[in-house]
């Protein structure tokens, strides 16, 4: 049997760091391999950690760096830390080749299917808490001007909210199968290049109209816009082929 802790110990090799830091890595590491905390989720913040755990916040920091430094998560001045690590389970290993099969239409004719139900869900569903952490997502996202990778990070994350928040973690999975899919295809570099200053501002207005329904509970409205939405993506879609 593989003792847990020496597998999680793999992730900070050639990084010696001392014991109480080591602790520290261990525990936020098996959170984030049991989805405590999800790909794509901002961790709480050092102060909070710190007092969580019962160490210096300067000890939670370095622990941050390693985990940093090992892909496992990525920080973002002023944002705060978020999960970038991805499991290397035979499921998420089987999206590798789901994505070499997946046309740009086949995803979008998933996302279809999904994102309705994904958005009447959120509405009735989302906390306040939750519609407050997708408020954050939403306003980062408005500062963006040119930085595209940075503006497909936050796209991401605003649609990872919006399922975690639907309270259904099978329609929550499904939904990060098609991100994953969406990022080992040639989708993103077609993505990349139609993200043009102009219509990263397009998207901005349209997420916070999105944004506006969810938080006034309006499923009708919400659902709208999803579905027109979709239509807009088919028709630029259209237009690479």
């Amino acid at each position: 049997m593989t003792n847990k802790l020496d597998t999680q110990a793999t992730i900070v090799a050639g990084h010696p760091v001392g014991a109480t830091v080591q602790i520290v890595v261990d525990t936020l590491f098996a959170r984030i391999k049991s989805e405590e905390y999800p790909t794509d989720t901002r961790l709480p913040s050092e102060r909070t950690l710190a007092s969580e755990l019962g160490v210096a916040r300067n000890t939670v920091r370095e622990a941050l760096d390693v985990l940093e430094s090992q892909n496992v998560i990525r920080r973002r001045p002023g944002s705060g830390s978020f999960v970038t690590y991805r499991s290397t389970t035979p499921t998420v290993r089987g999206s590798d080749s789901v994505a070499d099969e997946t046309s740009p239409l086949d995803h979008l004719v998933v996302r279809g299917i999904l994102e309705p139900e994904m958005v009447r869900l959120a509405v009735v569903n989302m906390t306040p808490r939750q519609i407050t952490e997708l408020s954050q997502t939403l306003s980062e996202i408005e500062g963006i001007t040119t930085d595209v990778d940075a503006f497909i990070d936050h796209e991401e994350k605003l649609y990872t909210q919006i399922a975690q928040g639907t309270g259904n973690p099978l329609l929550a999975s499904c939904y990060r199968l098609t991100i994953e899919t969406y990022r080992q295809s040639f989708r993103t570099k077609l993505r990349r290049r139609n993200l043009t200053p102009k219509r990263i501002q397009d998207y901005q207005k349209r997420y916070n109209t999105l944004f506006n329904a969810i938080a006034s509970r309006d499923v009708a409205s919400a659902v709208e816009f999803i579905k027109l939405h979709l239509v807009e993506e088919q028709k630029l879609l259209l237009q690479e082929f």
